[in-house]
This record gives C-alpha cells, structure tokens and sequence, in this order.
C-alpha cells in the first residue's frame, strides 16, 4: 500500500509552508513575498545516502504571458519533452532526490544537473562523512571533494546492485529511491500536465507527505501541524 493511498489529487493550497520556494502558493501565478504561514523545517540526512536525479516535462501550463515571453504559441495538446536529460529552460526540469535509507527524503527542482549546481543543495542538506549511492552520471563524481564517501553503481553496464564489502548483502544500489521516482511519477500523471512555476510545490508536498509517513486522512494532522506552527 502506498503512503498516497486515499489521498486525493493536489490542486490548489491556501499556503506556502510544504512547498519548496518560501513565498509562493500552488494557486499563485506569480511569486510574492515570503509570507507567515508555517515555514518547511530543513531537513538533514545524514549516514547511508542514495542520490539520483529525474526529469519532469513541465512548461508554462496557464500562463499564457510565460507562454508569449518564450516565444512560443499555445498548445492544445500535453507538452511533449525531449528525449534524454532536460532543463528548467528547455521545459524538462530535473529534480534532484537525496535519500536517507531508513529516514527521510529531500526532493528539490533545478535549473539544470551541473555539479556546480548540485553542490549547494548537496552540502547544505547532507552531513558530512555520510555514505553516498549513485549510478555513473560524472555530476557526482566529486563527493569526495566536498566531504563525503561515494560508491556508485554502472546501470549502462547493466549494473544495478553491488555487494562491496562480500557480507551477501547488495548495499551498493540506488534501488529505493528509483522506486520513490516511480511513485511520483504515478502521482503527477492525472494532472496532465503541471507548469515548472507550480511544480515545486506538488514536490513539496509529495517530499512532506513521505517525510511524515502518514496515510489517507491521518495526513491531515501532520499537515495542519506545520501549517499552523507559530
């Protein structure tokens, strides 16, 4: 069963607080200023640590300004991204997902997947000396620069789980947070489409509803707690 079982589709928010971005609300066109409706808690990780990122096709869906600022026309037909890794400016944003096994989970949308990019978000959620998890992709290659062990797995290889240590147990692998992808995925997919000025804020959302580890209507409590924190 999963954690989003009974929970019905996110559509709007009267406030801000699980979101990603201090200041906007699911229901807002345009950003404003922070405003005092409970503030997201940072979260640290910290020991085993799987680290990947995925791409969500997301344009300028209801904001036929943003539409006209790119230079494009309208579409009647559900945005279709390009093959392959994306960006924020080519309407295929990737998130960025960093997991603690057995803990909580950071979600956050960039602009694009540079290490320069990475970097931040990386040092600021993440204790150092933690134990890293990733495929191949060069972006991560240097953890150990900015203070952390990295083992990785080869998936073009055909590698997806590795027993490091010869114990009989495969811990090298980024198994469970592919498997937190596939459930956001299946969680977006009836929206038919969400715009990259809202998206942090269903991200946000999904990352506060896995963090809590509540189901159905016993979310409620959980999330009337932190929007109501003084």
């Amino acid at each position: 069963m999963s954690v989003l079982d009974g929970l019905e589709p996110l559509e709007r928010t009267d406030c801000g607080g699980v979101g990603s971005i201090a200041g906007r609300c699911a229901g807002d066109d345009q950003p404003t200023a922070p405003r005092d409706c409970g503030e997201k808690k940072p979260v640290q990780l910290s020991g085993e640590i799987e680290a990947d990122e995925v791409y969500i096709v997301a344009g300028h869906k209801g904001l036929p300004a943003e539409v006209a600022k790119a230079g494009r026309q309208g579409r009647r037909r559900r945005l279709k991204g390009k093959r392959g890794r994306g960006t924020l400016a080519g309407d295929k944003p990737p998130v960025l997902g960093l997991l603690q096994r057995d803990g909580e989970v950071v979600i956050q949308m960039l602009p694009n997947v540079q290490q320069v990019t990475i970097q931040p978000v990386i040092t600021r959620t993440v204790v150092p000396g933690s134990q890293f998890y990733t495929d191949e992709y060069d972006i991560y290659d240097r953890l150990p620069e900015w203070g952390y062990l990295h083992q990785k797995v080869n998936h073009s290889a055909g590698e997806y789980a590795r027993d490091e240590d010869g114990d009989g147990f495969h811990e090298v692998h980024v198994n469970t947070l592919e498997g937190f992808w596939s459930l956001l995925r299946s969680w977006l997919r009836p929206h038919r489409g969400i715009s990259q000025e809202k998206l942090p804020w269903y991200l946000g959302f999904f990352e506060f509803v896995h963090n809590v580890r509540r189901r159905g209507k016993a979310l409620l409590h959980s999330l009337l707690a932190i929007l109501l924190a003084p």
